[in-house]
This record gives structure tokens, C-alpha cells and sequence, in this order.
């Protein structure tokens, strides 16, 4: 029953905050599976480093410029990052497309062949296997530890910051995501 209440609170104030509030106040939906996300108050300049493709092209972030991204820095020997995954996976076929993409970053040495057998064994099979080998992008952008997950708007700047696991397909990650994408901050 409490459950239900916090759930019909929850989209009530994303409905509020999509129509009404302003897009950068996330504070509402600072709950559940979100409540350790930290907005900031001003957006942050995220890497311009390259990172390597599965098909070891060059790439950067500038590459998803026009959508939000949920930017995750994991590793396959962490052990969180592998019950992390799957929600990723699941909020990327949920709501990936034009406006909206999950990255996500190996950071440090993770062999193509350890991401395509982390990938297999935890059933993602849409998101990424970009690398960031010497760790320049994680150095950068001040990622210490993993999994941490960064939200990226529409310019490539960083607006929110999630140190460690969540579930990503949680009711509440969904909310947070569709207001941003209805409020269209940036």
C-alpha cells in the first residue's frame, strides 16, 4: 500500500514537473532508486577524450550530442556493475531512440573478448562496447570507483551523477528520464 502511494506520488510530480516546473528541478524525483543522484546546479563540460568502438574506430561523447545519455563507467570484473546491466540494458529498449541513448564506458583493461562474454552472461544485447583504455575519460570527468553512472543533456554536458549501482529500470530512473525528456532541459 505505501509502495503504491510512493509510486502515484512519484508520477504525480513528474507530470507536475514535465508541465509546470522548471526542467532542471529533479528534487521530486530524488527517490527510490534515484535518491543518491546528485544534480548540479550548473552543468559540467564532460570529456572530449576519445574512447574506442567495438570495431576499434575512434569515437567521443560529442557523438550523442542532441540526446540525453545515461553514461555508465563500469568494468567486467565489477561485481556490481553485472547486477547493474540488465536495468541499463532494459531502460535503453524502453526508451532509446532519437532523443535518448545508454552509453556504456569500460574504463581500464577490459578486453574486447571480457566485454562481449560480460555482455552474453548478463543478456545485454543493445548498448555499446566503447572502451576507455587508460582510463582518460574516467580521470577527467573525476569517475573513482565504479559503476558510476553520469547523465549527459542534449549539449554533452554533465547534469547529474549517480556514484554506484541502481536499477535503472526502476519506476523512479523511468520518471527521472521522462521528465527530462518532456522538459527538455538543456
Amino acid at each position: 500500500m505505501i509502495r503504491k502511494l510512493r509510486l502515484a506520488v512519484l508520477y504525480i510530480a513528474a507530470g507536475v514537473m514535465a508541465n509546470a516546473a522548471p526542467a532542471q528541478d529533479l528534487s521530486a524525483l530524488l527517490i527510490g532508486e534515484m535518491r543518491g543522484l546528485v544534480v548540479h546546479e550548473e552543468p559540467v563540460a564532460a570529456s572530449a577524450l576519445p574512447f574506442l568502438r567495438a570495431d576499434e574506430t575512434e569515437g567521443s561523447l560529442a557523438d550523442y550530442a542532441g540526446r540525453y545519455v545515461v553514461l555508465n563507467f563500469w568494468a567486467t570484473w565489477c561485481a556490481p556493475c553485472r547486477e547493474e546491466m540488465p536495468s541499463l540494458q532494459a531502460l535503453q529498449t524502453r526508451l532509446g531512440g532519437e532523443d535518448f541513448a545508454v552509453v556504456t564506458l569500460a574504463t581500464g583493461r577490459n578486453p574486447p573478448q571480457a566485454i562481449r562474454r560480460f555482455f552474453e552472461e548478463t543478456g545485454v544485447t543493445d548498448l555499446p562496447e566503447h572502451r576507455d583504455i587508460n582510463q582518460q575519460i574516467a580521470r577527467e570527468m573525476g569517475v573513482f570507483g565504479l559503476p558510476i553512472t553520469v547523465i549527459l543533456d542534449p549539449e554533452g554536458r554533465e547534469i547529474a551523477r549517480l556514484r554506484g549501482d541502481a536499477h535503472w529500470d526502476s519506476p523512479e530512473a523511468i520518471a527521472l528520464i521522462e521528465a527530462l525528456l518532456a522538459g527538455g532541459e538543456g
